[in-house]
């Protein structure tokens, strides 16, 4: 074991988890061949078969299974290690890797970045860009840019805004199909509902003092909650969008109101969450801080507390 590297050991981890060599060779930005030499030098020096190699396919012998938990570990060790002597130097540079929901990354995280990088230009930012609940391990996400409170207990996360929700409809669409008065209304028009995510898909209202909650199935649907919103934006229906994207457009005249007064926004935080073995990196804690300054002056509300103390969240 004494020519194991630990470049070779982080490769196969990626490996493990990915599936397959090639999606390894496009996140290292290497030829195919190169990955697969890699391995075949693992299994050489371990004196083992590690994968199953098959047209279907890569799947983990039981002594892959074996030597992946001791990668990990490794790997654990190296990143506290790495924490430890990042934290020393108060350097933030280098490349961190961010997931975040299609409008997140749009509307907060894009326009945010010429200033990031004038703050820390050593920084490099790589967004990962997806409605689905990332595997932060398994996708190699430094950071994940979540609402909610449902986390796993491996994390940490720490609060940096809170997110609001509402009705909105074009002009072009109102000016058409009009727009209810009631929720009780809104069966008799085109609704734009997400096919993801569908937890957006239960409407609130408070009506007469007393919740109301309306399944919505839509007429009009999207798996991208970026695209749901220029569905609403073309006309096509009311959408249930978040107001960090509506308000601006309502200002600009491009989107309207629905049932504002009926409206039970459910403001919900939005979190950081990182790694509790990375959360010491400069670079991480770079990133971590701006977002919340950032947050703060974009979302009107939106207040977190100074440099408040990143937490662990059980899973709920």
């Amino acid at each position: 074991m004494d020519g194991l590297a630990f470049d070779e050991l982080k490769l196969f981890a990626r490996v493990a988890a990915l599936g397959t060599l090639s999606a390894v060779a496009r996140e290292r930005n290497v030829p195919v061949s190169q990955v697969s030499r890699a391995l075949s030098r693992l299994e050489k020096t371990c004196g083992a078969r590690l994968l199953h190699r098959s047209t279907h396919g890569l799947a983990l012998t039981a002594e892959g299974e074996t030597f992946l938990d001791y990668c990990q570990r490794i790997a654990i060790t190296l990143e506290g290690l790495e924490a430890d002597f990042a934290h020393k130097a108060q350097e933030a540079s280098g490349l961190v890797r961010v997931a975040a929901s299609t409008v997140v990354a749009q509307y907060l995280l894009l326009p945010s970045l010429p200033r990031l990088n004038q703050r820390h230009p050593q920084l490099r930012i790589e967004l990962d860009v997806s409605d689905r609940l990332v595997d932060m391990a398994r996708d190699g996400i430094d950071i994940a840019i979540r609402s909610g409170n449902d986390f796993a207990d491996t994390m940490v996360t720490r609060r940096i805004g809170t997110l609001g929700r509402g009705l909105y409809a074009a002009p072009s669409y109102a000016a058409i199909a009009g727009l209810p008065m009631h929720p009780g209304e809104l069966h008799a028009h085109r609704l734009v509902a997400n096919s993801a995510a569908t937890q957006l898909n239960r409407w609130r209202f408070v009506v007469d003092d007393k919740p109301l909650t309306l399944s919505i199935e839509g007429f009009w649907r999207s798996s991208d909650t970026g695209m749901a919103a220029n569905m609403v934006l073309e006309g096509l229906g009311i959408g249930r969008l978040a107001t960090l994207v509506a308000e601006p457009l309502v200002a600009q005249q491009r989107l309207v109101r629905v049932l504002p007064e009926m409206i039970d926004e459910e403001p919900v935080p939005i979190y950081a969450v990182t790694a509790s073995a990375r959360q010491r990196l400069p670079k991480i804690r770079a990133c971590i801080d701006y977002w919340a300054e950032w947050i703060g002056r974009a979302l009107p509300g939106a207040t977190t507390a100074p440099n408040p103390a990143p937490r662990s969240i059980a899973r709920r």
